[in-house]
């Protein structure tokens, strides 16, 4: 039976957030009452957030419950060995109408020690943005311990911090222990390592709602730091069909700028396919057809072997 599944859609889970607008729930072309949607999580293997099947035989599973329903099938083998009924990646749209806080993410022995969790190694793809909207990633000299601790306290650590001006089509990477931010008026994909882990390390003297300020992660964030210069912008030409963007041990991307027709070999892994721009109809090796427009994910199970590609559209595939 599972040989026969075709491409996941899953239901929605939009997050509220203190810097969140009103274009994500534009993009994704869907009603929506939520105030200050930041975040719109695709696909979600988190605990306590994970998404939910749309539509089918397995319609409102989680996809914990998906993974252990089809197992292999859904995931390839490889993914399950390692990673058993726990999904390795989570894929975002983040509309940033306010800078997000100065953060860092631990790696993999960090995130273990202290949660018992994998690290978060990321990618963002910038889909729009503001006039003026910056990406800040990485710090733009060596920094020491010392000097970070005196720079938290006298609140001059985004002064020693790399301020890119965002183009569509930009891409970072940013490896754990890179400090960053998206800036106020990027629209980006997000594509990480299924972990919910940020140290913030500055937040403007932002308050919640009830009036506190936010909480900060300066000694945690301490230890997980790279204070060496991180480059991590990836320089990316904007030539037309298929361009890898990522490809490091968590996860592997790419764009696909389609005009028209082409297919896709799947990988030994399931395969992510994000619909950044206009329609395309997916096609199995099966026969089945889901079409996608703008701001629409799906999963793609890794028992298919083929997938044909029908329409004029900006992509990005994800794999591990």
């Amino acid at each position: 039976m599972t040989t026969k599944m075709k491409a996941f859609k899953f239901h929605r889970l939009l997050k509220s957030v203190l810097w969140g607008g009103e274009r994500v729930t534009d993009f994704k072309g869907i009603s929506n009452s939520q105030a200050q949607v930041g975040e719109s999580w695709e696909i979600s293997g988190v605990e306590g957030l994970e998404s939910t099947v749309e539509g089918g035989d397995d319609e409102g599973l989680t996809l914990s419950q998906l993974i252990d329903r089809h197992r292999e099938a859904l995931v390839g083998e490889e993914v399950y060995a390692r990673y058993g009924n726990r999904f390795p990646l989570l894929v975002k749209l983040i509309d940033a109408e306010q800078d997000l806080s100065i953060q860092v993410h631990p790696d993999d022995e960090m995130a273990m020690r202290r949660h018992g969790s994998n690290g978060k190694t990321e990618m963002w793809y910038v889909i729009d943005h503001r006039r003026g909207a910056k990406i800040l990633a990485g710090f733009d000299r060596t920094l020491s311990p010392e000097e970070y601790d005196q720079r938290v306290e006298n609140g001059t650590i985004i002064d020693v911090i790399k301020k890119h001006d965002a183009h569509c089509g930009d891409v970072f990477f940013l490896k754990a222990g890179c400090i960053h931010s998206i800036g106020g008026g990027n629209l980006v994909a997000e594509i990480q390592q299924t972990s919910d882990i940020t140290y913030r390390v500055y937040d403007y003297d932002r308050r919640d709602s009830s009036g506190n300020l936010r909480e900060l992660h300066v000694d945690a964030a301490r230890e997980a730091l790279n204070f060496s210069v991180d480059d991590a912008r990836i320089h990316i030409d904007s030539r037309p069909g298929k361009t890898e963007l990522v490809n490091c041990p968590y996860f592997k991307v790419n764009r696909i700028m389609l005009d028209g027709v082409d297919t896709i070999d799947m990988p030994k892994s399931f395969l992510i396919i994000m619909c950044l721009k206009g329609n395309v109809i997916v096609t199995d090796n099966n026969g089945a057809e889901v079409p996608m427009h703008r701001g629409e994910t799906i999963l793609v199970p890794a028992c298919l072997t083929r997938l044909h590609l029908d329409g004029q559209a900006i992509l990005l595939t994800a794999s591990v």
